[in-house]
C-alpha cells in the first residue's frame, strides 16, 4: 500500500515537473453573447497555447463567465493534445511545409542560424512555444485566429526527421540525406544520426 503512494507521488512530481517547464501562451480572447429570455448572457473564450521548447506544442480553447476560469479550461486542453515536431539542431525545422484548416493557408520554413523566428500573430505564438528559434513563416488566406494555429499545427504535424524517413525505407540516415540544397552533407547527416 505504502510503495503504490510512493509511486502515485512519484507520477505526481515528475507530472508537476513537466508542467514547469511548460511555457503558456495566450493567443486570443473573444467575448460571446447568447441570447437568452432575460437579454443577452456574456461568456469568455480563450485559444491557449502550450509548449515546452524543446519540440513539444499544443493549443486548446476554453469557454467560460470568467477570463482566467476560459484560460485555465484552454490551458488544460492545450497540455492534453501536444504533439512532437522533430527539429534540426534542436532550432529550426528539417524542411518546409504547408498546412490549411478552413480558409487559413500558412507555410513554414527552415532557416539558416540567426534568422530568428519570422512569423506573426498566432503563428509565432506556435513556432515560440514549440522552441523553434529560426524559421520563417508566411499566413496567406483568413487571419482567423483559430483557423491560424490549426493550419500551424497541420504544418507541423508533416514535419519529419531523416531518420524518421529512413525508418520507414529500411535505409541508414546518411543514405536519405545524400547531399543537401543548403550545403550541409555528410556532416549533417553524422550529426542527424546522433540527434535523431
Amino acid at each position: 500500500m505504502a510503495r503504490r503512494n510512493e509511486e502515485r507521488g512519484d507520477r505526481r512530481n515528475r507530472e508537476e515537473e513537466r508542467d514547469s517547464e511548460i511555457v503558456e501562451k495566450l493567443v486570443h480572447i473573444n467575448r460571446v453573447a447568447a441570447t437568452v429570455k432575460g437579454g443577452r448572457r456574456f461568456s469568455f473564450a480563450a485559444l491557449m497555447v502550450v509548449g515546452d521548447q524543446k519540440g513539444r506544442v499544443g493549443f486548446g480553447h476554453g469557454k467560460a463567465r470568467e477570463v482566467p476560469e476560459a484560460i485555465r479550461k484552454a490551458t488544460e486542453e492545450a497540455k492534453k493534445s501536444m504533439i512532437r515536431v522533430p527539429l534540426r539542431e534542436s532550432r529550426t525545422l528539417h524542411h518546409d511545409g504547408d498546412g490549411r484548416w478552413g480558409a487559413g493557408k500558412v507555410m513554414v520554413r527552415a532557416a539558416p542560424p540567426g534568422t530568428g523566428v519570422i512569423a506573426g500573430g498566432p503563428m509565432r505564438a506556435v513556432l515560440e512555444t514549440l522552441g523553434v528559434q529560426d524559421v520563417v513563416g508566411k499566413s496567406v488566406g483568413s487571419s482567423n485566429p483559430y483557423n491560424m494555429v490549426r493550419a500551424t499545427f497541420e504544418a507541423l504535424k508533416a514535419q519529419s526527421s531523416p531518420r524518421q524517413v529512413a525508418a520507414k525505407r529500411g535505409k541508414k540516415v546518411s543514405e536519405v540525406i545524400g547531399r543537401r540544397a543548403d550545403g550541409a552533407s555528410a556532416t549533417s547527416s553524422a550529426a542527424a544520426d546522433s540527434e535523431g
